[in-house]
């Protein structure tokens, strides 16, 4: 009797746990399925008002050398590995980066017009591959210019299900919003 209960139990216990495999496969079935509805590609921006006129301004997102006075990123890791390559500003002008919490990546800047926008070839290579194009936009507003900082790319499968679980507009735009106020701080001082 006891051997009869013991393979009942087991059978039951077999039964609820491939019932619970089948019901999270489902699960995380019917998530990539909402993930693949979501856009191809992602924008993000933000924005500031400086009051500076925009001559005063691009000289400091031109030249990657000056990043180092306003980019949210380079206080994140105070052994970053950096190198600079190319021309020395605008076209041409090349930043790679490696370090332990930054990651790693390079950014060329591939369209430059003088005191109203930059283009810019970014490339993640580690915590993960990613392939993007920032842009600096400079608008004058009254006595002010207003920069707009935003990234644009393509969003794999992965990067949307990952949109899901965390909002990467808010966390980046953060970023973006810090290195803002940093470039107005270095800029009306």
């Amino acid at each position: 009797m006891t051997i009869e209960v013991s393979r009942s139990t087991s059978r039951r216990l077999r039964n609820i746990v491939l019932g619970c495999l089948v019901v999270m496969l489902l699960g995380v079935g019917l998530l990539l399925a909402v993930a693949a509805t979501r856009p191809d590609t992602f924008r993000l921006e933000r924005s500031i008002a400086i009051s500076a006129a925009p001559e005063r301004i691009f000289p400091l997102i031109n030249d990657f050398r000056q990043w180092r006075t306003w980019s949210p990123y380079e206080g994140l890791d105070p052994d970053l590995a950096r190198a600079y390559t190319g021309a020395p500003q605008g076209v041409a002008a090349v930043y790679e980066w490696e370090g332990e919490k930054a990651g790693a990546g390079r950014m060329e800047i591939i369209e430059s017009v003088p005191a109203r926008r930059i283009l810019i070839d970014l490339r993640f290579t580690a915590p993960f591959e990613a392939s993007n194009v920032a842009e600096f936009a400079l608008t004058s507003v009254g006595g002010q210019t207003r920069v707009t900082w935003s990234m644009r790319g393509p969003q794999p499968l992965l990067a949307k299900f990952m949109g899901m679980i965390f909002d990467i507009d808010e966390m980046v735009g953060k970023d973006f919003e810090r290195g803002l106020a940093g470039l107005k701080a270095v800029v009306e001082r």
